[in-house]
């Protein structure tokens, strides 16, 4: 890894099939150790079902309310400052329970990779709120 600093200004949102928007605020070869990326969720959206295999994820709460539904525990509110931890594997999904959008950072480690994810819900439900 080499000394830098990333305006975040630089980062573009996309929308994902996971029924996010994504940031990537950093997730680059030269620092395989963490992803950090900004999720915002949109009021009344809940994202799919997946997992990621051989990453562990940890989501840290910036804005709005959610619910969280983590492998086999109880599903949970959630608020800024919360932060929920992942194992690799864990399947996972949130719903934006508030009406403004809800912002999280997630972090990965190693990095976030595109073959580690999996969807493991049925095809996306219809996005009828899309900001």
């Amino acid at each position: 890894m080499q000394p830098a600093i990333r305006p975040f200004g630089a980062a573009r949102e996309a929308y994902t099939d996971e029924r996010c928007f994504i940031r990537e605020l950093s997730n680059t070869a030269d620092d395989p150790a963490v992803s950090i990326a900004q999720a915002r969720v949109t009021p009344g959206i809940t994202t799919r079902w997946h997992r990621l295999a051989g990453t562990a994820e940890r989501y840290v709460i910036l804005e709005g309310e959610g619910r969280v539904e983590l492998g086999s525990l109880p599903s949970a509110v959630v608020r800024p400052g919360d932060v929920v931890l992942i194992p690799p594997g864990c399947p996972q999904r949130i719903a934006n329970t508030g009406e403004m959008d809800l912002i999280f950072l997630a972090i990965c480690t190693p990095r976030f990779r595109p073959e580690a994810y999996e969807a493991i819900d049925a095809d996306p439900l219809p996005v009828s709120n899309l900001a």
